[in-house]
């Protein structure tokens, strides 16, 4: 048995062994630029076809470590993960490590199924936008700031200027709109295994994982291994 090992039981093992294409799917999601390291459609694309192009895999595991980011790649990917687990015929395994947070858990949320570990943070079904305001910072330093356009709302929320309530309710505009269409997503996605009301759900919290399991949000605890 031990030369080739032609019909052995070693060959008949490794013959009949599964084989799960592992993608790993980690870091702040965004545009790619000079010096900043970030998840996109295009840093990953061609990961996510090489292994759903596996004929042999029944299955693909995606490997989801990501605190969100911008919520167009966190479609996008989650979008191209659906399109080849689809087109290809594949389970779609996701296992969660430190986070899936916002547009981490959009992007879990194209899994058939999502695992995460027991310390594993989960949720944060929302959207945020951050600044900051140098307006009185300018004037203290005795700073004149010029700045020339063309179209009345080219300015809106610039930080060296006050804030216009104009301007803030429609930013709060387009969150409520990015939100509504991350919540349908989910809900798509989860369908009857979410367990608790919209209020608790998609208000922006986070869970652990046992919490989330309770809520649906995620399918069972464990790893990859």
């Amino acid at each position: 048995m031990a030369r080739g090992d032609k019909y052995g039981f070693f060959s008949r093992l490794f013959r009949r062994r599964p084989v799960v294409p592992v993608v790993r799917l980690s870091g702040p999601i965004g545009m790619n630029m000079p010096l900043v390291s970030s998840m996109s459609l295009a840093s990953v694309g061609k990961q996510l076809d090489r292994a759903f192009a596996y004929k042999k895999a029944a299955a693909v595991a995606l490997v989801v470590n990501s605190p969100g980011g911008a919520p167009t790649q966190s479609h996008l990917i989650h979008q191209r993960i659906r399109q080849l687990a689809e087109k290809n015929k594949k389970k779609v395994i996701v296992f969660v490590e430190d986070v899936a947070a916002s547009g981490g858990y959009m992007i879990s949320c194209a899994g058939d199924e999502i695992i995460a570990d027991n310390y594993s943070i989960v949720g944060s079904i929302g959207v945020v936008s951050a600044s900051f305001g140098f307006e009185k910072m300018l004037k203290k330093l005795g700073i004149e700031r010029r700045v020339y356009t063309a179209g009345n709302s080219k300015r809106q929320l610039d930080a060296f200027l006050p804030e216009k309530p104009e301007d803030i309710q429609r930013l709060k505009a387009l969150q409520e709109a990015i939100h509504a269409d991350f919540i349908a997503l989910v809900k798509k996605s989860r369908g009857k295994r979410l367990t608790t009301n919209d209020k608790t759900l998609f208000n922006g919290e986070y869970w652990l994982a046992e919490q989330a399991m309770k809520y649906g949000l995620i399918d069972g605890i464990g790893d990859l291994r």
